[in-house]
This record gives structure tokens, sequence and C-alpha cells, in this order.
């Protein structure tokens, strides 16, 4: 396998095709602005390089990417790839990890606008990540430990399990199908509008009018705080252990609340039966 040390490059295509090879300490940047430095790449090993380059990493085959950064100017750095690690490293350009399959992300920093988009199969744990539309529309997800800031997240989503994440979030879980949520805080507004086969065990949920439009939603021993408008339209097995500001209009199911301060029942296809106390 070739070894490649402590190089500059700025060239476009600057390794293209390149295959079996380890790239340590290098950098890419400079004054020939030039894109698209690993593409079309097969078993590429990084180890302590700093990208600042755009588009990096398109239609590759085997990526180990450690001890790296990819800087705000790194646009898109990984796309259209396959069978990637990503371990101690800095992912801060924008539309990260697009319509890639096979993915595992450990203790990563990441800043990205238009995270994860339709990616097949991922594994995430010890991130933190902070962005607009994160993971849109991608399958089989699996997180731990996972710390997130922004916005629309997880939207569209199929097959995820979340444990033990922090979730600072709106319009999070809108669409998702067949997730389960737990030991996890999420703080956002209307959350998990239309979703379908989903389940919240051991949460706390904090945020306005959660759990709209649902199909099929589950929540175990959940706490549910400034939740107001909860449940509308959803069919629902619920059990939280928490006080609810209003439950309004769930269409089937059972909600079972220590107390609520106003349950709202003004539609005649509203059969949900909440138990108090």
């Amino acid at each position: 396998m070739k070894t490649i040390r402590n190089s500059v490059f700025d060239t476009e295509r600057a390794l293209y095709g390149e295959k079996e090879i380890n790239v340590v300490g290098c950098t890419f940047d400079g004054p020939a602005d030039g894109e698209s430095a690993l593409k079309e790449c097969s078993n590429v090993f990084i180890d302590n390089c700093c990208f600042r380059l755009r588009y990096p990493f398109w239609h590759d085959d085997g990526l180990t990417i450690s001890n790296s950064e990819m800087t705000d100017t790194c646009r898109a750095p990984i796309w259209y790839s396959k069978h990637i690690n990503v371990c101690n490293s800095e992912i801060h350009g924008v539309k990260a990890l697009r319509e890639c399959n096979d993915v595992r992300l450990e203790n990563c920093d990441i800043i990205s606008a238009e995270l994860g988009w339709s990616v097949n199969t991922i594994s995430v744990s010890n991130c933190f990540a902070e962005g607009e539309y994160m993971f849109l529309r991608s399958n089989n997800l699996n997180f731990d430990n996972f710390e997130m800031k922004g916005k629309y997240s997880f939207q569209y989503i199929e097959n995820a399990g979340f444990k033990n994440c922090t979730f600072d979030t709106k319009d999070a879980f809108w669409h998702a199908k067949n997730i389960h949520v737990k030991n996890c805080t999420v703080k956002g507004e209307y959350l998990a509008w239309y979703c379908e086969n989903a389940t919240f065990e051991n949460c706390v949920i904090i945020g306005t009018q959660p759990f709209c439009y649902c199909k099929n939603l589950s929540l175990i021993d959940c706490e549910m705080h400034e939740a107001d408008f909860s449940f509308e339209k959803s069919d629902v097995e619920a059990y939280v252990n928490s006080h609810i500001i209003s439950i309004k209009n769930p269409r089937s199911g059972k909600i079972s609340v220590p107390s609520v301060g106003e349950i709202i029942m003004d539609d005649e296809n509203a059969k949900g039966k909440i138990i108090v106390g």
C-alpha cells in the first residue's frame, strides 16, 4: 500500500482514482483551488489531514478518515460513497454525507447544513452535530450518545434507533417511519408530526404541540413539558408520568397521564381515551 506523507495538494483531482493508499499529514489547499481531490478512489486511509477545498470524497469505495479536519470551505465533502468510517474528526463543510451507503461516525464534531441526506445505513456514536435539515430521507440509522442542535431533523427517515441522545431541534421526525427513541431528551416544536410506527421510551419531551397526526404512536414512561395541544388526530398509546398542559382530539387509543391542564374534545371523530390520575 502506497503512503503519501506531509504533502500539499491544490490541483483539480489531485489523487483521482487512487487505490490502496495511506494519506498522512497532508493538506488540501492552495492557489490552484482544485476540486475533487480523491474522487473515484478505493480503500483510502486518511490520517491527520486538513481539507479546505471542495468535494474531496465523491464516488469512493472504502474510506477511513481519522484525526482530520474538513473545514467550512470544504463544501459537500462526502457524496455518493460507500463503506465509510470517520472518527475523531471535524466535519464542518455544508452538505456533508449525501447519497452514501454504510457509514460510521464516531467521536466527531459536525457543523453542516443539510447533513446526511439520502444515506442508507449509518451508525453514529459519541458525536455532536449542528445544522439544518439533518438526515433527510435516510434509512437504517443507529444513533447512540448523539447531541444535536438545529432544525428540521430526521424528516422522512425509516428504520431508526436512537438512545442516550439529546436533541435541540424543531420539526424533528416528521413523516418518520419505524423508529425507536429511548432514554433521550428531545426539545423542540411540533415534534414527530405525521410519523408512523414510532416509539418513545423513557424520554423527556419538551415543546409545543407534539405528536400530531401520528399513526401507531407509543409513549412509554415519558415526561412531557411545555406540551400544549398534544396528540391531535393521532392514533396513540401513551403512558406519561408528568403533567401535560393540554391534549386535543386524539383520534384513537389511550393516553394515561397523572394530570392535564385542559382536555379538548371538539371533533366528533376523536375517539381516543384519556385517563387522568
